[in-house]
């Protein structure tokens, strides 16, 4: 679920380590357990306050599903924190503002939105009133862009999706294992990671075991 890892390479991987599976066991562990423990890791979140609503970055990417073209919708923070995710057919303002009335009912309004240059998004937040709070830039909505990476790695690695309902799944799972492990290694000094990196395990053994 951490590692861009397909179910083959975790086959072997136990194997070298003399567990003999198949890959379709790794599949019902993942489908098994996966669910829950980014369940948990969202209660723990929600429940010590680590979301923020000051900016949002919202941004969708092109994903294809059984070889027809979907979209995911994704709001980060500015700290790179998967919020909310949405799979649709289109990016129309309907859909828009479907995603974004998810998002704000689990987290409230935030203070800044900002998004690229999609019209859907302003006729979106005409319509619920916070148009005022939105901010376009060229460069301004890199954290969402750069958010993508992990998923595109891990997609590669799951050789595309055949279902939506696996794509919603996947996404809700691997947006929370993500957020528990980010720990913005690039802004911090070597023994504040270690001593973040460490916390991250200790609370993922406790949620795993």
């Amino acid at each position: 679920m951490r590692y861009p890892l397909s179910l083959r390479n975790v086959e072997d991987l136990l194997c070298e380590r003399g567990i003999d599976i198949c890959h379709e066991t790794v599949r019902f562990w993942w489908n098994r357990f996966g669910p829950l423990f980014a369940g948990a890791i969202r209660k723990r979140r929600m429940r010590d306050g680590n979301l923020s609503c000051e900016r949002w970055h919202i941004d969708e990417v092109f994903v294809k599903v059984n070889g027809e073209l979907h979209y995911l919708w994704r709001a980060v923070d500015h700290e790179g924190e998967v919020l909310e995710f949405f799979v649709s057919k289109t990016r129309d303002k309907t859909q828009a503002l479907k995603f974004l009335k998810k998002a704000m009912k689990r987290y409230g309004r935030p203070e800044v939105i900002v998004t690229d240059g999609l019209r859907s998004h302003g006729a979106a937040m005409r319509e619920i009133g916070n148009l005022e709070r939105r901010e376009i830039g060229r460069w301004k909505n890199n954290r969402a862009e750069n958010s993508h990476q992990p998923f595109r790695r891990r997609e590669a690695a799951m050789l595309l999706f055949r279902k939506t309902k696996s794509l919603q799944k996947f996404v809700a799972v691997h947006s929370q294992i993500h957020n528990h492990f980010n720990s913005e290694h690039h802004l911090a000094s070597r023994e504040t990671y270690k001593q973040r990196r460490s916390a991250a395990l200790a609370e993922w053994r406790a949620i795993a075991a």
